[in-house]
């Protein structure tokens, strides 16, 4: 199942992210290994995740075994806050980790800069810089499209209003904004502002991020997620999924355990029916649960959600 970018080429509507607390290179390359012959064809891995070289690694055999051809594979990197002075070269060296000539997707990972040195995944207060000059950022993207560095550029954690700002002066639109959605934060104004300028979302942490030391058990947990799972014979988290698929988002799973990716696949299978999708657009949305993380863990400058990523119900 895939679904077509405004760049031209389609993006797989189940990928799979490479983030792990862990980031244990044998486990990373044996969980993509074990995804593609489960039918997964999209990986999501970022410089700061630490992921790009397993991930680069576990398809470069794949394709070197002839067990998939490059263009079948869709793979996503993102450009890290302390690199937006240099789009191009952060991507070069993605490259470099991921031994690939090429990735499909390069994401700007959030509208925010930090100093050149600032490389911690959590940044401390004097890390930040005051003004991201997204102009500038912009050119170096679309630079890296032009060399063939990558197939498409897009965004991640843009609200609505840097999506707007952004289309104001780019040549090039993107062609994704990667966002954490799921059932109880639905972006329904961010999803209607990127569906009228043809941006696709993709939604990470599409079951509330469980297991994350951000994240929540709140979505699986849900007793409207539970009776509608158990209606349809489905797990709580294939409602999930199912429910941001239906909503022509793509979704990015984020497990290594060989049930769970199974269990994520079969989302695709199941069928959701009108009742099941209004009594789940009727539930209370809970506060972005990454977002309060990242603000009452750090020391940014930025002491609100609002007045960082201005995001909006």
């Amino acid at each position: 199942d895939e679904v077509r970018l405004n760049c031209g080429i389609t993006i797989p509507v189940i990928g799979l992210g490479t983030y792990s607390s862990n980031n244990d290179r044998v486990t990373t390359e044996k969980a993509v290994h074990l995804a593609l012959k489960m039918g997964y064809r999209h990986f999501d891995t970022a410089k700061i995740y630490g992921s790009e070289g397993a991930v680069g690694n576990a398809l470069r055999k794949a394709i070197e075994d002839q067990i998939i051809p490059r263009e079948d594979v869709f793979l996503t990197s993102k450009l890290w806050s302390c690199d937006h002075h240099d789009p191009l070269s952060a991507l070069k060296h993605t490259l470099r980790n991921l031994g690939m000539e090429y990735i499909d997707m390069y994401l700007v990972h959030w509208p925010i800069k930090l100093k050149p040195w600032a490389c911690n995944a959590v940044p401390k207060e004097e890390d930040f810089e005051k003004q991201l000059d997204m102009e500038t950022t912009w050119e170096g993207m679309q630079k890296c499209l032009d060399r063939g560095l990558c197939r498409c550029i897009g965004v991640s954690n843009f609200s609505t209003k840097k999506i707007e700002h952004l289309l104001d002066f780019a040549s090039v639109p993107p062609a994704v904004n990667q966002v954490e959605m799921h059932p109880m934060w639905r972006q329904r104004k961010l999803r209607e502002i990127c569906g009228k300028h043809d941006i696709h979302v993709s939604g990470y942490s599409p079951l509330g991020g469980p297991g994350n030391a951000w994240g929540s058990t709140a979505v699986v947990k849900n007793p409207l997620i539970n009776s509608i799972a158990l209606k349809h014979k489905a797990t709580p988290a294939q409602v999930a999924l199912k429910w941001g698929l239906t909503r022509g988002a793509s979704v990015i799973v984020k497990s290594f355990n060989p049930d769970r990716l199974r269990e994520n696949m079969g989302s695709l299978d199941l069928k959701l029916d009108d009742e099941d999708l209004i009594e789940i657009e009727q539930l209370q949305e809970r506060k972005i649960m990454r977002g309060d993380f990242l603000v009452n863990n750090t020391t940014s400058p930025y002491k609100t959600l609002e007045e960082l990523w201005d995001y909006e119900i």
